[in-house]
C-alpha cells in the first residue's frame, strides 16, 4: 500500500484566491447576492444622505464658547454648554471647593476595574485591593476625617454616584445571586423554597417599585427615631435587584453542567462544598460569562432610574443642570455627552468579557 501510494502523482495546484483583499472582501460581505447589494447600497446612501449634515452640526457650526449661553442658538452644536456644566455634571451637588475627593474617587474606582481586569491579581490579593479602594472611596466622599470636611449622603451626585452604586451592587449582588442559585436547585425544600420565592418575587416587580420600597415606603415601618441613610437604602435595593437577576444566569451555567462531572467528583470523595467550589462553579460561570455581562450593563445603566427618589446620579445631575435658565435647550448635547460616558464603561465591560470568553474557552477550540 505504501508503494502504491509513492507511484501516485502529486498534482500541484495554485493557492485559492485571497478574499482579503479589498475587491474580494466587498464582493463576499457587501455585494455577494443581489439582496445583500440593494441593502450595502441603501446604507451607503443613508449614510451619504446623516453623516454630513451631522458632522456638520457636531463640529463645523458647533459653538465652542458662549457667555451665560447666548450665543448658542446659531443652529450647531452647543459643546459650551458642557464646558460650563462640565463640573456639575460630572459630580453634581457636592461642593465644589471639595471637588478634588470625587474626582480621587472616580480614579480610585477605574483603578479597581482595572486592578480586576489584572489575571495575576485574581485571589486575595485582589480582595485587599478591592476593600481598600472601597474604603478609601468611602472616606473620601463621606469626609470627617482630619482635613476632610464632612459631606452628607444627600450632596453625592453625578459620576461617583454611579459608580458606587452600580459597582457595589455587582460586587455584593454577585454572590449573593451565586449562593441564591445554589439554594434553588437545593435537595432541602425550605431552601429551595425561599430561593424560589425570593427570586420570583424580585424578578416580578420592576426595580422602580423596589426603589420606591426602599426610599419611601421602609421609613415608615421603622420604629420612630430610626432612620437609615437614602444612599445606603437605593443601593441596598440594587444589591437585592440585581442577586435575583445574577441567580437566574447563574443556574443557567448550573444546569448546563453534565452530570458526568458531578458523578466524577463524588467518585473522588468530594464534599459538596469542594465539588462545588473546584469543580461545578469554575465551569458554570465560565459559561455564563455573556449573559453575566450583560446583567452587569443593565445594572449599571439602571442606576439612572435613582433620580424617581431624589438622588442625583450622572443622568440626574445633567437633567438638573438643563433647568438653569441661561443654558436651556441644549439637552441634546448634554444626552449626547452623559451618553458617550455610558458607552464607554459599557463598551469596556463588553469587549473585556469577550477577552475572558476566549481565555476560558481556549481549551474547548478545536
Amino acid at each position: 500500500m505504501a508503494d502504491i501510494a509513492q507511484d501516485i502523482p502529486v498534482v500541484r495546484q495554485a493557492p485559492p484566491p485571497r478574499s482579503t483583499r479589498a475587491l474580494g472582501w466587498l464582493r463576499v460581505h457587501l455585494f455577494s447576492s443581489v439582496f445583500n447589494s440593494i441593502l450595502t447600497l441603501l446604507a451607503v446612501g443613508l449614510l451619504a444622505a446623516a453623516v454630513p449634515p451631522l458632522v456638520r452640526w457636531a463640529l463645523i457650526d458647533a459653538i465652542w464658547s458662549a457667555p451665560n449661553g447666548q450665543a448658542c442658538h446659531a443652529g450647531g452644536a452647543c459643546w459650551a454648554f458642557i464646558g460650563e456644566k462640565m463640573r456639575f455634571i460630572l459630580f453634581g451637588r457636592y461642593p465644589a471647593d471639595q471637588e478634588w475627593r470625587p474626582i480621587a474617587v472616580v480614579a480610585i474606582f477605574i483603578a479597581m476595574i482595572a486592578a480586576a481586569c489584572v489575571r495575576p491579581l485574581w485571589g486575595r490579593r485582589l480582595a485587599v485591593v478591592w476593600f481598600a479602594g472601597l474604603s478609601a472611596a468611602f472616606l473620601l466622599m463621606a469626609g470627617g476625617l482630619p482635613g476632610l470636611r464632612p459631606v452628607e449622603t444627600g450632596l453625592w451626585s453625578g459620576l461617583p454616584l454611579t459608580l458606587i452604586l452600580a459597582v457595589i451592587a455587582m460586587l455584593f449582588g454577585f454572590p449573593l445571586g451565586v449562593l441564591l442559585a445554589l439554594g434553588r436547585r437545593s435537595r432541602l425544600p425550605a431552601v429551595r423554597g425561599i430561593c424560589v420565592g425570593y427570586i420570583e418575587l424580585v424578578r416580578g416587580v420592576p426595580l422602580i417599585t423596589v426603589l420606591f420600597m426602599a426610599s419611601l415606603m421602609l421609613p415608615l415601618f421603622l420604629p420612630a427615631g430610626v432612620t437609615i441613610d437614602k444612599v445606603l437604602r437605593a443601593q441596598v435595593a440594587f444589591i437585592l435587584f440585581a442577586a435575583a437577576y445574577l441567580a437566574e444566569v447563574v443556574r443557567g451555567g448550573l444546569q448546563a453542567i453534565p452530570k458526568g462531572q458531578i458523578e466524577a467528583a463524588d467518585a473522588l470523595g468530594l464534599s459538596y462544598l469542594q465539588r462545588t467550589r473546584l469543580i461545578v462553579l469554575p465551569q458554570a460561570l465560565a459559561m455564563v460569562i455573556p449573559p453575566l455581562v450583560n446583567t452587569f450593563i443593565g445594572m449599571f445603566k439602571d442606576t439612572s432610574l435613582v433620580l424617581i427618589v431624589s438622588l442625583f446620579d450622572l443622568l440626574g445631575a445633567t437633567e438638573f443642570a438643563l433647568t438653569d435658565s441661561n443654558w436651556q435647550g441644549f439637552a441634546v448635547e448634554a444626552d449626547v455627552f452623559i451618553a458617550a460616558i455610558y458607552w464607554s464603561f459599557c463598551f469596556f465591560m463588553s469587549r473585556y468579557s469577550q477577552l475572558l470568553e476566549r481565555e476560558f474557552n481556549r481549551g474547548k477550540q478545536r
